[in-house]
């Protein structure tokens, strides 16, 4: 005598087709746009709804000291800002700066990650000392560091006399503020690359490590053949993020040199800031702002199309 057997997990309709799950039926996305909505309106009202009006003032000559929009300027705010020298020297300013800490931020967080993963004793002493300096506030890495650089009292300055060697003017030298900008950057904001380095290796399988193991593959082998290409991706991330911070730089820069000496750590953003709230030049600032956001999504999507070629083979 046969026998007709159905799934326990699956329900059947008079018809035979399945029933809808409850992702599949109507009306059941409401309850989430309810939960979104009061996230959207402050999005709508604090991001986007600024944003758009500092386009619109782009193209105006707005003025802290007049109230509206003032005259209609055209192209002339971004015709001035890409003819200011200053624009670009702080846009130059920006670019090394980012030069300077990207590679040290992404290589010492990867290393950092692997040696604390492999850590058989202590890992979760290590994860909280890289990690905690990124929750410190920046007027008070501004504070550490200021003390640490200054000349002839701070630690770093008398280390170095303590070598017999002339420490230079930390902050002070044109040729060593940006310099020690990034040193102080580096300690400050290591902890987040270090933690998405270690979710990535959280997802890597320890089958292939102790699959490598029994074939005779050391330490760096493993790292060099399964955990760097396992963590493309992750890679991937933490190299877009870091540039995309590092463009955006402007506490540091502004707390520890106000960007000095000579101008030499100025960076774009503080550019920006000086010109609208120190020139009282909303609209100019607005059009140098934009252009500068119009660089950060080029440099941005341009590292994402040659990474993702690389990873697919292309």
């Amino acid at each position: 005598m046969a026998t007709t057997t159905h799934s326990p997990d699956r329900t059947e309709t008079g018809s035979g087709s399945p029933s809808p799950t409850a992702e599949q039926r109507p009306g059941h996305g409401r309850p989430a746009l309810l939960f979104l909505a009061p996230f959207l309106a402050l999005y709508l009202l604090f991001i986007i709804g600024p944003a758009l009006y500092g386009l619109v003032m782009s193209f105006f000559h707005t003025s802290l000291v007049r109230p509206g929009l003032g005259d209609f300027a055209g192209l002339d705010n971004y015709a001035e800002a890409l003819g200011s020298p200053d624009f670009w020297w702080a846009l130059w300013h920006t670019a090394w700066f980012t030069l300077l800490t990207t590679p040290p931020l992404v290589l010492l967080a990867l290393v950092f990650a692997l040696l604390a993963e492999r850590a058989r004793r202590g890992r979760w002493f290590f994860r909280l000392a890289f990690f905690l300096p990124y929750v410190l506030p920046s007027a008070v890495v501004a504070l550490i560091w200021l003390w640490m650089y200054t000349p002839e009292l701070g630690l770093f300055s008398r280390t170095v006399d303590a070598l017999g060697l002339t420490a230079p003017n930390w902050l002070g030298d044109p040729s060593w503020a940006m310099v020690s900008l990034a040193i102080a950057t580096v300690w400050w904001t290591l902890g987040f690359n270090f933690v998405l380095y270690l979710a990535g290796l959280q997802d890597v399988p320890r089958d292939l490590y102790e699959a490598s193991a029994i074939d005779g593959a050391g330490p760096w082998q493993q790292i060099r053949r399964i955990t760097l290409p396992l963590l493309a991706r992750t890679t991937t991330l933490v190299v877009v993020l870091q540039v995309i911070a590092s463009l955006k730089v402007f506490d540091q820069m502004y707390l520890m040199t106000s960007g000095g000496p000579n101008f030499s750590t100025r960076s774009a953003l503080q550019y920006v800031y000086e010109v609208g709230f120190t020139d009282y030049r909303t609209g100019y600032a607005a059009a140098a702002s934009t252009l500068f956001f119009l660089l950060v999504l080029a440099v941005s999507t341009v590292w994402l199309v040659m990474t993702r070629r690389q990873e697919s083979g292309v």
